[in-house]
């Protein structure tokens, strides 16, 4: 079985068994997830601080605007064109965020990190790239391609917040996103939903595992990396689906996937061992 087939079948275990709209699943997955992290918050720092420091919390507060609209986006592209192709068309979003960081960020582009980002461009390109090619429906490719954009916008946005540990930056901003996929889903269907008995378990993990542990690790983690790096590292996603996919669900994988794998591994490395480097040499 492809890749491509694997992915599908990985992310879908939860998403597939769910009986809900694109939009019913980002709305409960970002409310348990906020929920978790706000309790989880309350209980060992009492209380929120983040409104101390103006900027920072604006910057916040749209940041989650942005992420739950990209989910929004990405899980409209989900049902419409599929998970491995919406995937590819996301992954456009560290693609945006490598070519704004000069601007934004001051961060200069050697050609060291352009050849490590085209490396993994072309590794992701090995292991998804032919369901994208495949794809004729060009409505889903553009939710993917706002949801990506959205995602540039976020992860923009996360390197202005300063004075605000990685704990309640993931708390906030995923309070932010619920409020706005809740505001969406109120004036697009009101606040009726019909959740079944086997609704709940796929939404639990959902919202617990993937939203709200999560986006813990990953907010708490960004804050003192290159938005460059981060960009980069990104594209590891992909790569961890093909390792599981490997280890636990004992797929075969083709060998050009294998060799997209290790290119992404290699272009993944040679932009974090980068400023190490440059580090040692000073």
């Amino acid at each position: 079985m492809t890749f491509t087939t694997v992915k599908n079948d990985c992310i879908q275990c939860v998403a597939g068994q769910l009986s809900l709209s694109s939009n019913e699943i980002v709305l409960f997955r970002t409310m348990i997830g906020s929920a978790l992290l706000s309790m989880l918050y309350l209980i060992i720092n009492k209380r929120f601080t983040f409104y101390r420091h103006r900027r920072s919390a604006f910057s916040l507060v749209l940041s989650g605007f942005a992420m739950g609209i990209s989910w929004l986006f990405l899980y409209e592209a989900y049902r419409q064109v599929g998970v491995s192709v919406a995937s590819l068309g996301y992954y456009c979003g560290p693609i945006i965020v490598m070519a704004l960081s000069p601007i934004l960020f001051n961060e200069k582009l050697t050609k060291r990190m352009l050849l490590c980002f085209f490396a993994v461009i072309v590794g992701i390109v090995l292991v998804d790239g032919n369901a994208f090619y495949e794809s004729h429906n060009f409505t889903g490719i553009a939710f993917a391609l706002r949801s990506a954009v959205m995602y540039a916008v976020m992860l923009c946005l996360n390197k202005k917040v300063e004075g605000v540990s990685g704990e309640e930056n993931a708390t906030v901003q995923l309070t932010a996103a619920f409020v706005t996929v809740f505001m969406f889903s109120a004036i697009k269907q009101g606040l009726h939903f019909d959740i079944q008995a086997s609704d709940i378990a796929p939404l639990l993990a959902l919202g617990l595992l993937n939203t709200g542990i999560g986006c813990f690790l990953y907010f708490s983690s960004i804050g003192g990396i290159k938005v460059q790096t981060v960009a980069i590292l990104g594209y590891l996603e992909p790569l961890s689906a093909i390792i599981f996919s490997f280890i636990f669900l004992d797929e075969q994988l083709l060998v050009g996937q294998i060799i997209g794998a290790v290119i992404i591994i290699s272009g993944a490395l040679c932009a974090e061992l980068q400023p190490k480097k440059q580090m040692l040499n000073k």
